[in-house]
Formats: C-alpha cells, structure tokens, sequence
C-alpha cells in the first residue's frame, strides 16, 4: 500500500488559507493573503525542492487544482525542467471534483464516487506515494477517515486570528511520531509526523492512598 503525505504551510494558529498570494484564495473576507513570502528563505527553498524531487502522485481538492492548474503549466511551458512546474506538469493528479469533464491539465484524473472509497482505492494500487498540497477540505475528509500516514508541516511563527484551518473537530484520533524536523533561518518549523497508530493514554503517577489517622478516643 502507497503512503499518503499531506504537506501544508501553516500559520501557528492553524491557518493555511491563502498562504502564496493576496490573490491566491481571499473567501469569507481572509485579507492576509501572501502571509508566507515575508519568511522565505533557502532552506525552505531546498526542503520543498527535496520534496518534490522523491516519485510522487497528486491528491488534490478542487480549489487548490484550479490554481495549480492556470499556473505551473506556463511555467513549464517557458523551463520544462523547471525542477517544480516539470513534476507537477507530467505526474499523474488525482482531483476531487463534481466539475469531471473541466479537468484540462495533462494527466489529470476525477476520483469517481465516494471520496473516501476513492481514496482508499488509491492507495491500494502499487504506485509512486500520494501527495497531497493544500486543499483543506478534502484533507479534513481525509484526516476524519484515518487515510494520512505523514504530515509535512511547515510552521510559520505567525498568528492569522481567522482563516481556513487545516484541522477541524472530526479528525480520527490517532498518535503521530516526528521523524524529522529543523528550523529555518526565518524561524519556520520544518516537522514531519509519521503516523504511529491509536492514541495511548496514561497517568502521572499511581494515587498514593491516604493514610488512616489513629483514633483519639
């Protein structure tokens, strides 16, 4: 069975809407569209391109899909081994979306039927690891149905207050190890948790019991 990474950047209150641009996803009035291009630096530049330069498939919502789609093609268009937009352009994608028949970019697939029994399906087939970017909606889904067996988190020390959230209150419980981790010169958190299994709980301590004071009678 292939793994499942989601790989998000995120704000230290949970936010991953509109990280790239002002432009990138401004619903419900979000107006701190572009908060990650004030902290990057080379480091994220590398761990990203190190990301992308492993085999690899996309699982992607259909919002993050449309913005994907009227850019990285261009850009291969002008570098085809551009080292992001020449992956991104020839691998197989994997959209959730009600919209099939509207899917133009090269080598993209709609999930068919349930999402989750899609999904599942997918990671079944003997193929290069799924890797999913973004799309909010559809990784809460996939967090809820126990189908994420790695986080790529890249943690950014800002707080947005309001915004699209990467987890809700419907993910399945589950124990994650971190496997890897660094911190940038900007001070971004670089972590990767690999999932571990059911959550485990315990105590701090046996409770000692009370001793019984003598009677003074």
């Amino acid at each position: 069975m292939r793994k499942l990474t989601v790989v998000e950047f995120m704000s230290l209150d949970g936010v991953i809407q509109g990280p790239g641009g002002p432009e990138e996803d401004p619903s419900d009035g979000f107006r701190y569209g572009g908060w990650q291009a004030p902290y990057d630096d080379e480091e994220i530049g590398r761990s990203v391109l190190e990301l992308f330069s492993q085999p690899f498939e996309l699982l992607l919502g259909r919002r993050t899909y449309d913005i994907w789609a009227a850019y990285w093609p261009s850009i291969g268009l002008a570098a085809p081994e551009h080292p992001i937009a020449g992956p991104f352009n020839r691998v197989a994608k994997h959209v959730a979306t009600h919209r099939p028949d509207s899917l133009q970019w090269q080598n993209s697939h709609a999930l068919q039927g349930d999402l989750v029994e899609a999904v599942r399906g997918l990671k079944h087939q003997a193929d290069a690891p799924l890797l999913t970017h973004g799309s909010g909606d559809l990784v809460r889904q996939l967090l809820a149905a126990g189908l994420v067996d790695d986080l790529r988190l890249m943690i950014y020390p800002v707080m947005l207050g309001r915004g699209k959230r990467l987890f809700g209150e419907n993910e399945a419980p589950s124990s994650f190890a971190l496997t890897q981790w660094k911190v940038t010169p900007s001070g971004v958190i670089l972590a990767q948790y690999e999932r571990r299994g059911e959550v485990r709980t315990g105590a701090f301590g046996e409770e000692k019991p009370t001793p019984t004071r003598p009677s003074m009678a």
